[in-house]
């Protein structure tokens, strides 16, 4: 019967014209004399529409109800029809009038490299390459409201690449069937001499050929697993950004796919970068999936929200990666039909989504590959928190290590000053140095100090014992008795249980009679140098016990007097322990290139000493480097050191 035209059918209608036009301006190139021909069937219907439209709705020409048989022979041929179409030796797929799939035969599931059931329930469409789908949907619909068969000419995606065919469609009259529409049922004509190529049957294999396969296969995915761990471990510069694109770019290259990571950005998904297979006729394709976020309800906003992974062999919604800037479905653009994607999470942490997409030529995604890149989500996941983490470690010590260095040094009276430190070229977190410059009852004082440990609590300990010298020197003018009473606050803190311990020089300078006062306290540091004038250089005493090991440590004092001209070098462990290439240290020539530098400033005397290092080293230095060097200067006077003590309330009460 001819049914009057309902607002469904017109909405159909609408959709099916407005998939026409996209597949005539699609970027993939749809063959135009198939669209050109489906545009004309829908033409067809719509004219049948119309007139439909005009004519009253009749009973007639329902078919009669066949005769009744004996039920024993319907059942009987019932199992015939069955056998005959599941053994049939060509495709054959049944579908409702509505394009759904209800059962494909087993040639057929040979030819879209799956079971026969799991296609069953599936649009038939989705295992059309994308160009094809518009006009294979209209000669379906064509079908079912005409009942003539239909030829068009089309890609079915297989499991290994596209298998150019032919679909014969036909509409079955099923005897008794008043209350359904009568189902589709579509021919695979001319596919056997395509299936060589990309599809191999289950008959066409021998057993040790299939074994052989299945054995290649999970080698190769160890080789990936193994590359990309080789990858992760490796992360030079501990940049997650560059760690991760490395990543993606192996895997594009291995399984022949796009690689989208989308990160988690102040919740809310971002496109972080897109990598293409390895054809550069896809560059443009890769940027337009490069330049969109995407969308809510996508694929990746749905895999992140979930925290499960998602495969889907064949896509029949094609915006379900989101459009282009253009406004053209993604899938569309990419004539990809085949997704699979997974959260990158450590288990606690969602961090992003890893999404793998394939053109249909290259076939579709199986079960085996969304475990592999399971697999490799979760690895790169754990690097991109052991990452964060090192770096949140790395950006608290550098913040807690700049705190310990004066943003300006204050200008003593009647001395030239200059200060470096240059961190640890083999290990950047083991140990660090401070160096400070400070007031004193008396004058002003200098303090070196380098703390044994690494990471967070090394600087915990580095910073306590630096603001307790400061602090305490202020009202102690006696070096030793600050270095005693430093032990005694990082002892109490409890943090060199656990951050190890700090090795300090200091020295506190007062003018008198026109010669600089110098007393050195020592708590285990390196000793200082005196270069005098004259080139002659006194290494000095040194000794005490490093702070935060011992109660009852007692540092060692030493006095001298530095001439106008003459130079007191302070510096730490890096430069005493920097390691020549034949195994010695620099602290034994030390002396030796101090002689050389006599009458330099002090800023040329700190550069030439850098050098110095760099070149015994080779620049390669196993400890932090620092130095402090002070050069009592002509204009000194004892004048400027009683104005400084005028000035000190503490002094005066003494």
């Amino acid at each position: 019967m001819t049914e009057a035209p309902g607002s469904d059918q017109l909405t159909e209608l609408e959709a099916r014209y407005a998939a026409l036009r996209q597949a005539a301006r699609s970027s993939s190139g749809a063959a135009p004399g198939d669209v050109l021909d489906a545009a004309f069937t829908e033409l067809e219907g719509a004219i049948d529409l119309l007139r439909a439209a005009g004519a009253p709705s009749s009973e007639a020409g329902r078919r009669s109800s066949a005769e009744s048989q004996p039920a024993g022979t319907d059942s009987a041929e019932r199992s015939l029809l069955r056998a005959m179409f599941q053994d049939a030796p060509v495709p054959l797929v049944l579908l409702t009038r509505d394009g759904t799939v209800q059962r494909i035969n087993r040639s057929a599931g040979d030819l879209i490299g799956a079971k026969p059931g799991y296609a069953t329930g599936r649009p038939f469409t989705a295992f059309v390459a994308m160009p094809s789908r518009a006009a294979v949907n209209s000669q379906l619909t064509a079908v079912g409201r005409t009942g003539k068969q239909r030829r068009i000419r089309c890609r079915l995606i297989a499991a290994d690449g596209l298998v150019p065919c032919e679909l014969l469609i036909a509409r079955i009259g099923v005897r008794g069937n008043q209350d359904e529409a009568d189902p589709l049922l579509i021919t695979v004509r001319d596919a056997d001499a395509q299936e060589a190529k990309g599809v191999k049957g289950a008959n066409e294999e021998t057993a040790d050929g299939s074994r052989l396969s299945g054995v290649q296969a999970i080698t190769r995915r160890l080789d990936v697993v193994t590359a990309v761990a080789r990858l992760l471990l490796e992360n030079e510069g501990f940049s997650e950004s560059r760690t991760l694109q490395r990543c993606a770019r192996l895997i594009a290259g291995e399984l022949n796919a796009w690689v989208l990571v989308d990160m988690d950005r102040r919740h809310r998904v971002r496109r972080q970068f897109a990598i293409g297979p390895d054809d550069p006729g896809l560059a443009a394709l890769t940027s337009a999936l490069a330049a969109v976020d995407p969308p809510p309800g996508s694929m990746p906003c749905a895999v992140h929200e979930s925290g499960h992974p998602v495969l889907i062999a064949h896509a029949d919604d094609t915006g379900i990666l989101g459009s282009s800037l253009d406004g053209e479905p993604l899938l569309s653009k990419l004539d990809a039909t085949s997704l699979l994607s997974v959260p990158l999470t450590d288990g606690e942490t969602r961090y992003g989504v890893l999404t793998l997409v394939r053109r249909a030529k290259d076939g579709h995604f199986k079960v085996a590959d969304l475990a592999l890149v399971t697999e490799l989500g979760e690895q790169m996941a754990l690097a991109i928190r052991v990452n964060r983490m090192f770096r949140r470690r790395s950006d608290t010590v550098e913040a807690l290590h700049a705190s310990l260095v004066p943003r300006r040094r204050p200008e003593i009276p009647g001395v030239e000053m200059a200060a470096m430190y240059l961190a640890a070229a083999e290990d950047p977190e083991v140990g660090g140095d401070f160096y400070d410059v400070y007031r004193t009852p008396d004058g002003w004082g200098l303090a070196v100090g380098d703390v044994c440990g690494m990471g967070e609590d090394a600087a915990a300990v580095m910073a306590a014992a630096r603001h307790a010298i400061r602090v305490l020197a202020r009202r102690c003018a006696d070096p030793g008795e600050v270095l005693a009473g430093a032990n005694e606050i990082v002892l109490a803190d409890e943090l060199a249980l656990d951050g190890g311990f700090v090795t300090a020089s200091i020295a506190h300078l007062t003018w008198q009679d026109g010669q600089l006062r110098v007393v050195l306290g020592s708590a285990g540091h390196p000793a200082a140098a005196v270069l005098r004038s004259d080139g002659r250089v006194r290494m000095m005493g040194g000794g005490g016990l490093p702070l935060g090991l011992f109660a009852d440590a007692e540092p060692a004092t030493q006095e001298l007097t530095l001439d106008p001209g003459d130079v007191l070098f302070l510096y730490t462990d890096g430069v005493a322990q920097a390691r020549g290439p034949d195994n010695t240290y620099f602290q034994d020539r030390l002396a030796d290139e101090l002689a050389g530098l006599a009458g330099l400033p002090p800023d040329q005397l700190v550069a030439s000493m850098r050098r110095a290092v760099d070149d015994f080293s080779g620049s390669n230095l196993i400890d932090d480097v620092t130095m402090l060097v002070i050069r009592a200067s002509q204009q000194g006077n004892g004048r400027a050191g009683q104005r400084d003590r005028r000035r000190s309330p503490s002094r005066q009460r003494s």
